[in-house]
């Protein structure tokens, strides 16, 4: 059997965090979760992983102000992010920054995996080119 997707959740609200995570794990994926962008650079600097789910508006450094650190620390990683109605806009200018593609929240979750699944074999792809 292959090794599992590793997903990164970075997210500043608690349970949403908490329970994709859980969500994540029960669909066959690993998942870690970090609560704002300097845990997460650290978690992504000590391990591998394929996906990081970003969300957009946090406190501290928002996922805009992340997305350029996170792809100098692990250039290889795709990044999805997470937002709501209102930043939109500034989903697509983080797809122009390196963002793979941008997921409306809440989400489904049957669409989230999938997307998730989807930018992972396109990054296999790439890698085995």
């Amino acid at each position: 059997m292959p090794d599992p997707i590793r997903v990164l959740v970075v997210d500043d609200e608690d349970r949403f965090r908490t329970t994709l995570v859980k969500l994540l794990v029960a669909q066959g994926l690993y998942a870690e979760a970090a609560s704002g962008g300097e845990q997460a650079l650290a978690l992504l600097a000590a391990k591998p992983f394929d996906v990081v789910l970003l969300d957009v508006k946090m406190p501290g450094e928002s996922g805009q102000e992340v997305l350029p650190r996170i792809k100098a620390i692990a250039p290889g990683v795709e990044v999805l992010i997470l937002t709501g109605h209102a930043s939109v806009d500034i989903a697509a200018d983080m797809i122009a920054g390196g963002a793979a593609d941008y997921l409306l929240k809440p989400c489904p979750l049957d669409e989230l995996v999938g997307c998730v699944r989807a930018v992972y074999d396109r990054k296999k792809a790439v890698e085995t080119r």
